[in-house]
Order: structure tokens, then sequence, then C-alpha cells
């Protein structure tokens, strides 16, 4: 029976109370651990059987215990105090003021009108909120968590999907299973938003033949609004109602739509809220239709040609790629996509190859996908990967689109990942720096001199916090297994069995992610002998300090795409180790990942252990978490641990090698991982004294809080994105918007007459002062005589490019410096005058190039122009 009319219905608190509304829905509750004390003193049970979500447990709690609440004293007094703390934390984000500095040709423009937008298919931000499938959308969190620290003007804009991610479950074989709950958006902490008379504000989106509608929610992450879609609304059809449905679910026909409306129908949200980004931030490609939409909006309002308005989106576009391998990235047929989106070429006047070119590589390919990746970053200004080494494997993978470009000058950087400090260490664990390192160490950089003084936290004070913290693990993890054993209705035996398994005093080591194939979950089971010594009987190792247990345990968890077969495989084969080799308490698997299972993990845990087959971890940043924690990291040296201090703080599995034969490489990996185990892992950890304090393992839990909290901390990463990409980009969008968009109509007309005239240029000649056989440090003095056709010299920039030669011919690492207009010749020609020494022996390499330069070119390669002198 369907109602003849609805009403959402909101909790009724006592007047007393009232303030409990305003702090369940606002997010900064998840990482301020006053108000998560506030909300389980309340009701405990409720709390954790809500998943931890304010907003239905004061729906569902009783009156009678909001009554009693209403008249304690002591309740009252600590409420005051959370709403005074998120009172204060609203009004007190001072960074952003601090370090931003206004363009000083803004005119009367303001930093009130800035807005940068960042764009995600997914967020992960609370438990109570699983719209988010793994690191993707934690890091997305996190980045909305410290925007709002730093005080950032940024708006995070979303899909709200009905379903979210899947809930995971094992069969009696250890088969992954899927269960897709129902989100109940009006017990979330969501507000709808509404148009100023009452009425939900409400999108209408173009699809082909039809409009789909969407209304919009938003939640609010302490200072950071984020905006999330949902389609599942009448009049919509049923399919279209599925475009919020599932994350990462259906068929290419479902991506293309949820890509539309997440990019398109984002744009056309930020619009109908009164937002007007002066930066749109693209995290991974899902959202670059994103640059249509605003390209088209631009031309539309502004009067602007497409080439104009694609020179003023570009210049205020951000773009972080993900993913470390071509197969991760967003490929659509030609046709679908002209299908889909294709009337946008129409309104830019561009024909079906000019269009379709837009997300091309190779764009004589005429049969070539559409890339979602290389959309974004030729509509970006600034590119980044997510670890050093990422960015490195990102310049290899798209350097076609620059094929004149050495590979190391790709215009692809890297902002290293962080986490959310105060989001992912444990309360006891925060309570504890607190006191030693004052409040500011979540935020706190590298060289602030508070993080000297971790090495004066007592060592015992360490040690038994963390040991409460492996305890409270334990204990999770038997009730989490006894409660699903009894939901598959599994028999009494095994369900006793379950409230034994883990030993709270024994070296546990933890390991949780996606199940994809190349993450190699299993590589800990190559040799089962081996392993089964390790976890069961490391007596026979010797060490100078023998304890009475000598044991280690794993604690597992992560779930595998629905469709991925191979995952779920890994899924079931350590289930069936763990049963045939008769070690379910030693080995234990946790169904069903999540935040809440996350921050337990990384907490409880001694070891993270990480083992991804090198390079294909773009960052990762679970073992970040753990750091924070003060877990020592046994990892590949790929993705972020390539950059960490992995001697002090933990220790790498191998050197970073390649190898040509993946079996090879298992079996030498899972090798070194046993050595380390057995010859340095398990020795230090059991190294006790008459005290029972294995203070050399200790000492570097110290140095991975001290060394890793500072570094990998996205109070450090938000700040790079602000300083080297928002601030800038912004910059730029004020500049060219400036004067009714003369500077951007002036660059559109530049950059087309430089395109016109580029492949007229001609190095005429280039002259060198010395022989071949030169000194170290002998300065070379180079003159040439270049044609530029109908530039100028302020239209380009002619460097020297100069490096070691390598076996090929090659000038490999080079390094560019400029040279000096001298002049005009009689012939009309431009001279050019440099100076160059080589620092180190050897072959050395000497060329020259040329380069466009433009004061509104956020970057000298982004028109991918090079030309270089030939021998």
């Amino acid at each position: 029976m369907r109602p003849i009319r609805t009403f959402n219905v909101s909790p009724s608190l006592p007047p007393q109370l009232e303030a409990l509304r305003k702090l369940a829905y606002n997010l900064h509750w998840d990482w301020n651990v006053d108000t998560k004390d506030l909300f389980r003193r309340l009701d405990l049970d409720l709390w954790e059987s809500s998943r931890h979500n304010p907003v239905l447990m004061l729906g569902t709690i009783s009156q009678q215990r909001l009554q009693e609440a209403a008249e304690d004293e002591g309740f009252l007094a600590q409420m005051e105090r959370a709403s005074r703390q998120l009172d204060e934390y609203l009004q007190e984000r001072m960074w952003y003021r601090k370090h931003r500095k206004q363009p000083a040709l803004v005119h009367d423009r303001t930093a009130s009108q800035e807005c940068y937008a960042y764009f995600s298919a997914e967020f992960g931000l609370a438990d109570c909120l699983p719209i988010y499938s793994g690191g993707l959308g934690i890091l997305a969190g996190d980045h909305l968590k410290s925007a709002s620290d730093l005080g950032l003007p940024l708006v995070g804009v979303g899909l709200l999907y009905q379903e979210g991610y899947f809930a995971q479950y094992l069969n009696a074989d250890g088969w992954q299973q899927e269960r897709y709950p129902i989100n109940d958006f009006y017990n979330m902490p969501l507000y709808l938003e509404r148009n100023p008379d009452g009425s939900e504000l409400r999108l209408e989106v173009s699809y082909p033949g039809r409009v789909v509608y969407a209304r919009v929610w938003r939640v609010q992450v302490g200072t950071v609004p984020l905006y999330l879609l949902d389609t599942n609304i009448e009049p919509n059809n049923p399919y279209d109602h599925d475009i919020t449905d599932e994350l990462y679910g259906g068929d290419i026909d479902m991506r293309i739509d949820q890509e539309i409306m997440l990019g398109i129908g984002g744009m056309q949200m930020l619009k109908a809220l009164g937002l007007n980004p002066t930066v749109c931030h693209m995290n991974e490609g899902h959202s670059a239709f994103l640059v249509l939409e605003r390209i088209w909006t631009m031309m539309a309002e502004h009067d602007l040609s497409f080439a104009e308005a694609r020179q003023l989106a570009r210049a205020s576009q951000i773009f972080t790629t993900h993913t470390p391998v071509p197969a991760g990235i967003d490929l659509f047929p030609p046709d679908k996509v002209m299908h889909s989106v294709g009337h946008y070429a129409d309104r830019f006047g561009l024909s079906r190859e000019q269009f379709l070119a837009l997300g091309r590589e190779n764009t004589g390919d005429l049969a070539a996908p559409f890339s979602m990746a290389v959309l974004a970053i030729k509509m970006a200004n600034f590119v980044n990967g997510v670890s050093q080494l990422h960015g490195l494997v990102s310049q290899k993978m798209f350097s076609p689109l620059w094929a004149d470009l050495p590979v190391n000058e790709v215009p692809i950087s890297a902002i290293t990942n962080g986490v959310h400090a105060r989001s992912c260490v444990a309360k006891p664990t925060q309570e504890l720096y607190d006191r030693y390192l004052g409040p500011s160490w979540s935020d706190a950089p590298a060289d602030h001199p508070l993080w000297e003084r971790v090495k004066s936290i007592p060592d015992e004070e360490l040690w038994r916090n963390h040991e409460r913290c492996r305890s409270e693990l334990v204990m999770f993890v038997r009730e989490r297994l006894q409660r699903t054993l009894r939901d598959r209705g599994a028999s009494p035996t095994e369900i006793i069995q379950a409230a034994e398994v883990l030993d709270p005093t024994v070296l546990t080591i933890g390991f949780a992610r996606r199940f994809a194939t190349y993450k190699r979950a299993t590589l800990f089971l190559r040799d089962l002998t081996r392993i089964r010594k390790i976890l069961l009987d490391m007596g026979h190792v010797k060490r100078p300090f023998p304890h009475k247990k000598q044991m280690v345990q794993f604690v597992i968890s992560g779930k595998a795409h629905p469709k991925d077969i191979p995952g779920k495989e890994l899924i079931r084969d350590i289930v069936h180790f763990t049963r045939e080799e008769g070690i379910n308490a030693h080995v234990v698997y946790i169904p069903d990942y999540d935040i809440h299972v996350s921050r337990l993990m990384v907490a409880g845990c001694d070891i993270w252990l990480n083992t991804p087959r090198r390079p294909r971890e773009a960052s990762g940043t679970s073992g970040m978490k753990a750091a924070m924690n003060g877990l020592l990291n046994l990892s590949i040296p790929d993705g972020w641990w390539d950059e960490a201090d992995y001697v002090r703080t933990g220790w790498a599995i191998g050197q970073g090698e390649d190898y040509e034969d993946p079996t090879y490489q298992d079996d030498v990996e899972a090798n070194a991982l046993y050595d380390l185990l057995e010859q340095a892992v398990v020795p230090l950890f059991y190294d006790r004294g008459d005290d029972d304090l294995p203070r050399g393992w200790v000492a570097k839990m110290k140095d991975a809080i001290r060394l890793n909290c500072p570094r990998f901390n996205t109070a450090r990463m938000v700040g790079e994105y602000a300083t080297r990409g928002y601030f800038p980009a912004s910059d730029r969008y004020l500049v060219l918007t400036s004067n009714q968009y003369a500077p951007a109509r002036e660059l559109a007309l530049w950059k087309a007459k430089v395109m016109e005239q580029w492949y007229s240029i001609k190095i005429l000649n280039v002259d060198v002062s010395q022989p071949a056989d030169i000194h170290v440090n002998q300065t070379v003095t180079v003159k040439t005589q270049i044609h530029l056709a109908a530039l100028t010299p302020t239209d380009v920039e002619v460097q020297l490019y100069q490096g070691a030669v390598d076996a090929s011919g090659e000038i490999v690492n080079g390094v560019p410096s400029v040279m000096q207009y001298q002049g005009t010749d009689q012939q009309g020609n431009q001279i050019y005058l440099g100076e160059l020494a080589y620092s180190s022996s050897g072959l050395q390499g000497l060329s020259l190039r040329v380069i466009p330069k433009h004061e509104h070119l956020g970057s000298p390669y982004g028109m991918g122009l090079v030309i270089w002198a030939t021998p």
C-alpha cells in the first residue's frame, strides 16, 4: 500500500538536549573523541548497533533515556563542552587566511569569492555513511576533513548511493557473498537541500532522449559541505533510479550514466546552489565530464568561444590520478560517448573526431576508445600522482601525450597521500599524544620541535597503551566472528571456538585491503610448512632473551569486487588454509571490512603487512594509519612505503627489484618475507627483559610515530594541494576572468597564433664555443640563430638541455637552462646566447629546444609543443 502523503519525522529532544542535534549533523564528531564519548555515554548498545550513527540513535532512543540524560548534570556539562568545541572549531580555521595571498591583478575580487570544488565518485567519511568502497573513498573523505581543519573554501561533490558498496559475508565454504542493504537517508547525518519556499531542490540533467531528475543532499564535514546527488526519486524511470543505486555496479552503460551525473550533474548542482567554483579538482577520471558542462556554461553565460572557454576551464582545473596501470582507466566506445554526450560537440562547434580527440591519446586513431583519464589530463593545468613513485609511473604511462618531451619532464607531478590523524588514531593513543606532545600534534609539520618529544613518552606507558588496543581488537574479532557464524547457522562448536580465537599477548600481523590479485594477499602462504612454523613454533629460532610465547598470528580483512572471481578465490584460499592446517585460532579472516574494522586493526595489530606487485600500488594509506598508531610496517617498497624510512620504522621486503617472471618474483619475495619474520621481526618483538617490555620494539614504534605522523598526514597533503594546486589555479581563474574575460580571450588568441606558426619555427644553427673534449666545470658558450616565423621572442623560451648520455645515445635526466635573447640579425632571425658547464665527467650531451611562453600559461608543456635542434 503506497502512502497518500509522507512525513519526515525528526527526533524529539528535550529542550536541554537540543545541542545533540547540532552535534549529530556535523561529522566533526567522527574525529572528536569527546563528542563520540558523549554519544556512547547516551546509549552504548545503541551507538554500536546503529553503526555509530548519532542521527539514527537520537531517532530511536527511548524518550525515558533522553529525559534521564536531560536531568543528568554530568551529561549536560559534557554536552556543553562538546558543543563549545564544535563552535570554536568552526570559527578558528586560520591556516587558509594565514597562507593565502591574493593575486595582484584581481582588482575588486576577494578571497570570499574563491570556491574549490572537489569531485569524487566515493567518499569514506564515517562508518554510518557507507558510500565508499576503499582507499580512493577514504582518501576523499580525509581530504574533506583536512580541508575543514585548514579552513579552505572547498566543497565536495559526489553521488549518494541508495545501496552504496556491498556488505560482505562468507558462506560455509569461505566464498564471498554480497548483500546490498538499503541506506535510509532520513536517518543519516544528511540534510536535504531545499529551495527558499521549502520545496526540494531538484536538477534536470539531460540524457539521450530524456531528462533525469536529481535531488541534493548535504553532509556537513566540519566547515566543508559535501553535496551528493540522488536520482532515486519520482518521476525518474526505474533505470534512472539505479544511477545512484550501487557504487561501481552495473554495466558500461550504467557507468557512463553515473559519470554524467557526477560530472555534468555535479556542475549543474553547484550552479543551482549559487556556487561558482574557481577551481575544479577531479579525484580520478570518473568526474571528467564536468569539463564539458563547465566549458558550455562559460560559453553560454559569458559569450566566450569554445577556444576561450576551454583555456579558462583548463587553467583552473586539477586532476589527481590514482591508477598505476592502463587497465584501471575508464574507457568508453566512441559511439557510446557520442550518443551520451555528443550534443556538446554541436554546442562547441566541433566535428565528431575533434570532440572525441579530447579523450584520445592518439588523436589520429579513429577507432581508439574515449579515455576519461586522458580527457581529465588534457583539461587540467595541474596533474599529479599520489606518491613519488606513482608520479614517475604516471609520467611514463601518459608520456605519449607529450611525445616530444623526455619522460622525466612530462608535466605530471606527485603529492603523496596522507591520512587524517584524528580519524585514524585510537582514542587512548590520541590522549597519550595530547599529554606528551600537545594538542597540535595532529597537524604539526615534520620540522616542529614537538616531534622530538615522542622520545620522552615512557616506554611502559606507550607499550601498555598498545597492549590495550590489541586486546580491544581481539575482543572485537571474537564478537564479530561469533555473530557472523550465528547468522549463517554454524554449529555450536564453531561458535564456541570463535570465542577463543587469537591471543591478546601474541605478535599480531594485520593485512587489510581490497582483494585484487596484484595485492597478493596469499603471498605469506607460499610455503605452508615454513609459515606454519612461524605461526606455531618460533622456539626453534635462537634469541638472546627467550620468551615464554614466541608465536605469530594474522588478522586479515578486505573485500573482492563482486565480479572479481580470482579475488574471491584468494579469500577462500585463506579460509581453507586455516581449516586444513587446524590454525583457525591463529589466522583469522574478518568479514565485511569497513572504516570501523580498519580503525580497530590499525590500532591493535603490531605489524602492518603489504605485499603488492611493485609498482602497482599507487600509494596505499592503511599502512600510514598503522604507523600513526605506532605500528611497524612490513611491506614491498611500493607506493608510499618506497619513500618512507623503512629501516627505522619497519622493514622492506626486497629492495624494489623488477622481475620478468611473476612466479619467480613470488618465490623470492615470499622467502624474503619469511626471512624477515624469522630473523628480525619475531626476535625483536619477543626480546624482553625482566619487566616484560620489548624495548627495542618500542624504540622502533617511537620512530614510526615521529617520522611518519607528520609526513604522511592529510594536513600536509591538503596543504600541498592548496599551495601547489588550488591557489595558483584560482589565481589564474580570477585573473583570466577579470576585465570582462579579456585575459582569457587574449590567451585563446595567443594559443591559436602559436599553434598556427609553431611548425614554421626553424633552429638555423647552433655554435658551441668549445671542442668535444672539455674539463669538469669548464664553461661552454652556445649561440643559436632561430627563425620564429610570425612569432616574437616574447612568445617562446629557448633552452639549452644538458645531461649524461646513456648506452643508447640518449640524454638522461636532462637539465634545461634558459638562453638569453640577444637581438635580431640582418635577415630578421633571432639570436640567443647561453652558457653551461658539466659538474661530472664521462660522456655528456647537449641539445637545444624551443617551447611556448606566456604569463598565463600554467605549464610551458601544457600545449605539447617542443622543437628540438637536430644533430
